[in-house]
């Protein structure tokens, strides 16, 4: 009687011992699974971080070139103005002092003017409007200017549109 109940504790225990192990082996998977989940989320995350600040990045690039697009369209009126008084022979110091000051800021903020007279026609950097036949000329040479075009160090902010030489 005493080997039997010997045998069966041993069975209960060889039982619980095999029940142990596979609830540790299924906790063990369990905590894989959980840890995997958890990186998963954990790259996913991370990317969605990554892809929020470039479109926030990208977002204050373009609102920026768009007020520097109307800062230099006023600035271009200015010029206009100081052109068009002048040709009267009207004072024009006020429009100079604030023209300057206007060029202080662009240089500022390193934006240049596109020099394109006798350039060769780049569609980066210039917006052809009109062809004029020159023999004299390389095909594709700048000729005139009818707009300023301006960079900055990021790129193109507003190409230059100009007349391009052919030859016949």
């Amino acid at each position: 009687m005493a080997e039997k109940k010997e045998q069966n504790h041993d069975e209960k225990s060889a039982e619980l011992a095999e029940q142990i192990a596979n609830s540790f082996e299924e906790l063990k998977q369990e905590n894989l699974d959980l840890k995997e989940k958890w990186q998963r989320a954990l790259a996913d995350y991370q990317n969605l971080e990554r892809r929020s600040q470039s479109e926030i990045t990208q977002r204050v690039s373009d609102q920026t070139n768009n007020l520097l697009l109307n800062f230099i369209d006023i600035y271009e009126d200015f010029i206009r103005a100081e052109n068009s008084l002048s040709k009267e022979n009207i004072d024009t110091t006020g429009i100079i002092a604030v023209r300057k000051n206007m060029e202080n800021l662009l240089a500022e903020n390193n934006i240049k003017p596109i020099e394109a007279i006798g350039e060769i026609f780049d569609p980066q950097k210039h917006e052809a409007v009109s062809m004029v036949e020159d023999d004299s000329l390389d095909d594709g040479t700048i000729t005139q200017e009818v707009a300023k075009g301006y960079i900055t160090e990021k790129g193109i902010l507003k190409p230059s549109k100009v007349i391009v030489s052919k030859k016949k």
